[in-house]
C-alpha cells in the first residue's frame, strides 16, 4: 500500500479515511516519525503544519502530491514541486465560515473591549470606571475589506447585517462590477474597520504600514485573519500606543511560535503591553466543522492522485515524474 504521511494533528475521521487509502505516518504524537526517516518511502504528504522545502521534495522519490490542509500554501514551494513531478494541492473555501465568524469575534471583541472587561473582572473589579469599558456599535460603522476574493466576499453580508457599509478593494475585479469596490486610497480615508484578506506575496508585504495608518482614521480598527507579514508591526504597534488605532485584532503573526511575552526580539507584537491588541495563535478557521471539511478535501486529493487521477484543487502542474515503486 502507498505510503502517507501526515505532518500535524488532523481530524480523527479524517485520519480514518487516510488509513483506507494507505499506510499513515503521523509526523506527531508519542509514535511519531521523523520525515526524513522515511522520505524515500513517502507517496502523499498530509501537510498541516510547518514547510516542506525543495530538498525534502528532491530527496522524496516516491513522493506524487503534497495535500495542505487550508487554502493558503506559502509554506510548500510548489514551483520546484512541480519541476520533480510533484502535485501540491490546497482546500479553497472549506474553511471560510470559520474564518468569516472568527473576524467578527475579533472585531466585537475590540469594539466592546471584551478583553479589557474581562480582565479588570478577573482582578476583582465590578466596573469601577464604567467610562473605560464604553464601546462602539457597528451598525452605521463602515468596513473596508482589503483583498475580495473568497473570505472577503462572505465577510460582506455579515457586515451587512450588523448594518454596516462595506467598501473593498481588490486589483482583481473590476471597479464598474460592484458599487462597493473603491481604491485602496478610498477605503483606507472612510473606513472605521480595516479587514485584511490578501495572501502573502511581494506585491501585499507591509500592505498596511505607517504610510497605510495615516491615511486612516483616527480611533480605526485594523482585523488581520489572512497572513502575518502583510502589515508591517512595529508601525502598527506605535499606531495602537498613539491611539491612531483603537484596536487590533490579528490572527496571524509574521513570526509565529514565538515568545509572546518579550516578542521585540522576533520582530512581533509587544503582546503583553497593549490592552487593545487582540492575537489569537492562527486559529480563525479552526473549528470542528472546518476541521473536517478540510482534512476530507485534503485526503480526497491524496486519493485521486494515488489513483492515477488529476486532483480537485491543484496549485501547480507537474512535470511528468518516473517513480520508484
Amino acid at each position: 500500500m502507498p505510503l502517507i504521511y501526515v505532518t500535524s494533528p488532523i481530524h480523527p475521521d479524517v485520519l480514518k479515511a487516510l488509513s483506507k487509502v494507505g499506510r499513515v505516518k503521523l509526523g506527531y504524537g508519542p509514535n511519531a516519525v521523523s520525515y526524513g526517516d522515511i522520505q524515500s518511502q513517502v507517496d502523499a504528504v498530509f501537510l498541516r503544519g510547518g514547510h516542506f522545502s525543495a530538498a525534502m521534495i528532491a530527496a522524496s522519490a516516491n513522493l506524487r502530491i503534497i495535500a495542505r490542509h487550508g487554502a493558503g500554501y506559502d509554506n510548500v514551494d510548489h514551483e520546484a514541486a512541480a519541476e520533480l513531478g510533484v502535485w501540491v494541492t490546497n482546500t479553497p473555501g472549506e474553511n471560510r465560515r470559520s474564518v468569516v465568524e472568527h473576524v467578527f469575534a475579533l472585531l466585537l471583541g475590540l469594539s466592546r473591549k471584551i478583553q479589557l472587561a474581562t480582565d479588570q473582572t478577573r482582578q476583582g473589579i465590578w466596573a469601577a470606571d464604567r467610562l473605560s469599558l464604553t464601546g462602539i456599535e457597528l451598525e452605521g460603522r463602515t468596513l473596508g475589506l482589503v483583498g475580495f476574493g473568497d473570505i472577503g466576499r462572505h465577510v460582506a453580508p455579515v457586515a451587512e447585517a450588523f448594518g454596516m457599509r462595506v467598501l473593498a478593494t481588490d486589483p482583481a475585479y473590476d471597479s464598474s462590477a460592484d458599487k462597493r469596490l473603491v481604491s485602496f486610497d478610498t477605503l483606507l480615508a472612510e473606513a472605521d474597520v480595516v479587514s485584511l484578506h490578501v495572501p502573502l506575496q511581494v506585491s501585499t508585504q507591509n500592505l498596511i504600514g505607517g504610510l497605510e495608518i495615516e491615511k486612516m482614521k483616527t480611533g480605526a480598527i485594523l482585523i488581520n485573519t489572512s497572513r502575518g507579514g502583510v502589515i508591517d508591526e512595529a508601525a502598527v504597534a506605535d499606531a495602537l500606543r498613539s491611539g491612531k488605532l483603537g484596536g487590533v485584532g490579528v490572527d496571524v503573526l509574521a513570526a509565529e511560535n514565538t515568545d509572546m511575552i518579550a516578542p521585540f526580539s522576533c520582530n512581533t507584537f509587544p503582546v503583553s503591553e497593549l490592552p487593545n491588541l487582540l492575537v489569537t495563535p492562527h486559529v480563525a478557521g479552526q473549528t470542528n466543522e472546518s476541521l473536517l471539511r478540510v482534512g476530507m478535501s485534503a485526503a480526497e486529493a491524496i486519493a485521486a492522485v494515488l489513483r492515477g487521477e488529476a486532483p480537485q484543487h491543484p496549485v501547480n502542474k507537474p512535470l511528468p515524474r518516473a517513480f520508484n515503486g
